[in-house]
């Protein structure tokens, strides 16, 4: 008897055939085409599983979800998804934890690059047809190499900045709830702050951390004020831990000096959005985890889940959500 699975971010035709080239034999796969909890509520009613990548799945898409065994988060945060509906409607939950962590700490580090040295604008003058070189700049560019980097968060992706951020000679600062063991500090070069500290002392600040209630608008006007004039801010966390508009003023009034997001507090960000067209914020639209040579162990570890709960097997400790 074959057994559904359903991605409930819409792909185009391409990205669908090369996930089915990995499906296991006695699954069909579909995926949604329209954006919706209405869609989504048909699409699910007789599925026995769901992938959800960038697409939120609430409560009440989950309640009219009659088979679902199992939700599985390509990728690993998980605060877009309704974890009290699916404990209550006896649905598993799962993520691929640390898949990502190289892809998005490098990704992080191009960011720091781009907004460092306005590269992203560079790059949109060329297009324009404008040659703004030495001595038409409007904004001074600064190096990352011997830099503090403030990384907030420390889990998987944190550790893999830190790591590569030892080839630029940078300090590094972090900040988790629990501090590591010294043993770890030293493997990592990296030093325990608390936020203040981190805040005052960082050239960079780097977002790594999920999105709870006690890092919500973690980084709001205070916050930013604390950061030195010449700081630059990252995003590749969640784009509720920024305050936009406390963001979009600092950025205007020059308390910190350039910022980069990946992840944004509504997803697809909107035309309209102020954040749009600000020089000294680069955006992107939530690429960090995105990495062709990652795809196929992702997907592979996501499918070998589902394999195990369709067999009554339990998942992976690292792996298994509820």
């Amino acid at each position: 008897m074959t057994q559904s699975i359903v991605v409930v971010d819409p792909l185009n035709e391409a990205a669908l055939a090369k996930l089915r080239a990995y499906l296991p034999p006695g699954f069909a796969l579909a995926c949604a085409t329209a954006r919706g909890d209405a869609h989504l509520k048909e699409l699910l009613a007789d599925a026995d599983y769901a992938i959800s990548g960038q697409v939120g799945v609430g409560g009440d898409v989950l309640r009219a979800a009659r088979k679902l065994k199992l939700l599985h988060k390509w990728g690993v945060g998980v605060d877009n998804l309704d974890l009290e509906t699916a404990r209550a409607c006896g649905i598993q939950v799962a993520r691929t934890t640390g898949s990502n962590a190289v892809p998005v700490a490098e990704f992080a580090l191009g960011l720091m690059l781009a907004a460092l040295r306005h590269i992203a604008n560079g790059h949109a003058d060329l297009r324009a047809g404008h040659w703004r070189g030495v001595g038409a700049q409007t904004r001074e560019t600064f190096m990352l190499s011997g830099k503090t980097v403030g990384i907030v968060g420390f889990g998987a992706i944190g550790k893999a900045l830190a790591r590569l951020l030892q080839g630029f000679g940078c300090t590094i600062l972090y900040h988790k709830p629990n501090r590591l063991s010294a043993e770890d500090e030293r493997a990592l070069g990296a030093t325990y702050a608390t936020m203040p500290d981190l805040l005052a002392a960082s050239d960079v600040v780097s977002l790594h951390c999920p999105l709870t209630q006690a890092t919500k608008n973690l980084i709001d006007g205070r916050a930013l004020s604390a950061m030195k004039r010449t700081a630059v801010l990252v995003n590749v966390a969640r784009g509720g831990v920024v305050v936009e508009d406390d963001l979009v003023r600092a950025l205007a009034e020059g308390t910190i000096h350039a910022a980069a997001m990946d992840v944004f507090a509504l997803e697809p960000l909107p035309a309209d959005s102020k954040l749009i067209g600000i020089e000294n914020l680069v955006l992107t639209p939530h690429l960090a985890a995105i990495a062709a040579d990652n795809y196929a162990p992702t997907v592979k570890r996501m499918f070998a889940n589902i394999l195990a709960v369709s067999r009554g097997e339990k998942l992976p400790p690292g792996d298994a959500v509820l």
